[in-house]
């Protein structure tokens, strides 16, 4: 590698990092837990989903014009496949991350296709279909960060994928109000709504009543039982990156619990505060695994 194409790398990897430090949110970006030696790899991974979710969601232009946008973005991720040259600083530092640690293709297209999902699909029928949607938005993340730590075993895939799906279940049930306000998109099962006797009105008129807060504990369940059938994930890895999983494991129990006490309030965002992120790094330095209902 020449001394122009090194800085030039360098300089990218400092771009995402930056863009990382700006836009820090429930990812593990640059976490002083992850070894540092893939801490730049990690944040070129955020950035480029940052960027992708970005064309999906931000500003006014309209689906079309967005749907462009995230073709050409997945245009610059096969040129990579192909060894060809890019500019974009968030393509440089992922082509040099993506050689160092073979990392798989396939999980990158996987997220550009949720982001294209986000703007042609706002309704889900079933748990199916949105647990469908969490294997490409969610599950590539968990998985990217195993195949950076060389732990990418089948075992560590399938309960990385409970925890990442669970999460992203967990951040929907946050978001009630903000994704139908701003996006227009529930990711409630329709079939559950109908059962539960739930409709756009709800929504609409972010009314609480006993048949939303059930369909909530419902969910709250469905999301528990993910993530703790995942959970033996984080006891498993070794070292920091373990006690990462486990911040995390407890963190989206923390959630769930503040969700299940807003009775009515199921439009509520709730947010962790100081006491909370004690609790969380108490649990996870000194709890055993929290036990799973048996799988039936």
């Amino acid at each position: 590698m020449t001394g122009g194409v090194a800085a030039d790398t360098a300089q990218a990897y400092r771009w995402c990092q930056d863009l990382a430090r700006r836009h820090y949110e429930n990812f593990p970006v640059a976490s002083l837990l992850l070894p540092a030696a893939i801490r730049p790899s990690v944040a070129a991974i955020y950035a480029f989903a940052r960027q992708a979710d970005d064309i999906a969601d931000e500003g006014t232009a309209p689906a079309a014009q967005r749907l462009v946008q995230l073709d050409d973005y997945d245009r610059q991720l096969m040129r990579l496949a192909q060894q060809q040259p890019v500019n974009d600083p968030v393509f440089i530092a992922l082509s040099d991350t993506i050689r160092r640690h073979q990392l798989p293709l396939q999980l990158f297209h996987d997220l550009i296709s949720a982001f294209r999902q986000d703007i042609t699909v706002t309704r889900y029928h079933s748990d199916a279909e949105v647990l469908d949607y969490c294997r490409r938005s969610a599950n590539p993340v968990g998985r990217l960060l195993l195949h950076l730590t060389g732990q990418a075993s089948p075992e560590n895939l399938r309960q990385s994928d409970l925890i990442c799906s669970a999460l992203q279940l967990i951040n929907f049930l946050q978001d009630l109000a903000q994704d139908y306000d701003e996006n227009n998109r529930i990711y409630l099962p329709l079939d559950l709504m109908q059962q539960y006797g739930v409709s756009e009105t709800h929504f609409r008129n972010k009314l609480g009543d006993d048949a939303l807060q059930h369909l909530m504990d419902d969910r709250i369940r469905y999301a528990q039982d993910l993530l703790l059938r995942g959970a033996p994930l984080a006891w498993r890895l070794p070292g920091r990156l373990g006690l990462e999983i486990r911040l995390t494991v407890f963190g989206g129990l923390r959630i769930l619990q503040h969700k299940r006490r807003a009775t009515m309030d199921a439009f509520s965002r709730p947010r962790l505060d100081t006491r909370d992120k004690i609790w969380i790094v108490a649990q996870a330095l000194t709890r055993s695994q929290p036990e799973a209902k048996p799988e039936t």
